[in-house]
């Protein structure tokens, strides 16, 4: 099969996705008035809702694996979702409270922290070392052990219902109502999909080497530079409203590789598509394993991922 059959596939998966996971499960619904409005207040806004934070989480994943050529990178590896932690950590711990154009305390203190730790990473791999992405990587492992650290204090010096709050925040989860927070997530990963789009050719080109792209006249500094901070920006913006959902960011790009090939003019819509489809799915499954309760969709995405890190790992392992 072709890789614009593929993408076609691919396509017509994703509208499937999108269009089936609102209606299932009405078990508890009383009446079609109950269910509509359940429909369209709240399962049509959460299925939007994952499926933009899903394409943003796998876009950034990829970028990041091939900025680095490193198939366990993740924008989570740049401390972006430990810094991001920190800062909702210490909103709950101090009991701030307000909100600001639709956004709470805590979640534009998640955005602080995660900006904080991008501009940690960044000053502190360029103060000895120089922009380079080894550098850039040990540092963003070094920042995330260091406030992950800060968050177990912090959970430690909390009481009960703090540290459940912290700890279910930790978790990761897409519930929403309306599309306030919708509206609030987009733009960011609009803007990231436009500069990625826009340096697809350049993304090919870094796989292949710096002195290869620096030889097809790639400034790899700078385009390293702008693909560091949009992607940063993007998963700070998630992290903010919906928590930590990890593993997103590795496994999808490694699916698409394995279907689509290497190339990022094909790599870059398929990753946005199963990106969005892929956590919408996990979603669904999370809203209906213990239903009429649901999981956070970090819990499943992280048993998910755990086995697929260990399959990659051996993988990676074999191939060197």
């Amino acid at each position: 099969m072709s890789i614009k059959l593929k993408l076609i596939a691919l396509s017509l998966f994703t509208v499937l996705v999108v269009i089936i996971s609102p209606w299932l499960d009405f078990s508890a619904a009383s009446s079609p008035e109950i269910q509509q409005m359940i429909i369209y207040e709240l399962r049509i806004p959460r299925v939007l809702f994952a499926f933009t934070a899903g394409c943003g989480l796998a876009l950034c994943g990829m970028v990041f694996q091939a900025m680095f050529r490193n198939p366990l990178a993740t924008p989570f590896t740049l401390g972006v979702a430990s810094g991001a932690s920190l800062g909702a950590a210490i909103s709950v711990y101090t009991g701030i409270s307000f909100t600001i154009l639709g956004l709470s305390a805590t979640s534009l203190s998640a955005f602080a922290g995660a900006l904080i730790a991008i501009s940690f990473v960044y000053s502190i791999s360029r103060f000895r070392f120089g922009f380079s992405g080894e550098t850039l990587l040990l540092t963003g492992v070094a920042i995330s052990f260091f406030f992950s650290s800060l968050i177990l204090f912090i959970q430690y010096l909390s009481n009960v219902a703090d540290s459940f709050q912290i700890i279910r925040w930790l978790m990761g989860s897409l519930t929403v109502v309306g599309y306030q927070e919708l509206k609030q997530l987009l733009p960011f990963v609009t803007l990231t999909a436009v500069v990625i789009i826009f340096l697809s050719r350049e993304l090919n080109l870094l796989m292949a080497g710096d002195e290869i792209a620096t030889s097809r006249g790639v400034s790899v500094k700078y385009v390293r530079y702008a693909l560091f901070f949009v992607t940063s920006l993007c998963v700070g913006a998630i992290v903010a409203l919906c928590g930590p959902i990890g593993f997103v960011g590795m496994m999808v790009p490694h699916i698409c590789r394995l279907i689509i090939g290497e190339d990022h003019r094909y790599l870059i819509p398929a990753t946005l598509l199963f990106g969005g489809s892929f956590l919408v799915i996990c979603d669904t499954l999370a809203r209906l394993v213990i239903a009429p309760a649901e999981l956070p969709v970090g819990v499943i995405t992280t048993l998910l991922g755990g086995p697929f890190f260990l399959w990659l790992l051996m993988r990676y392992k074999s191939q060197h």
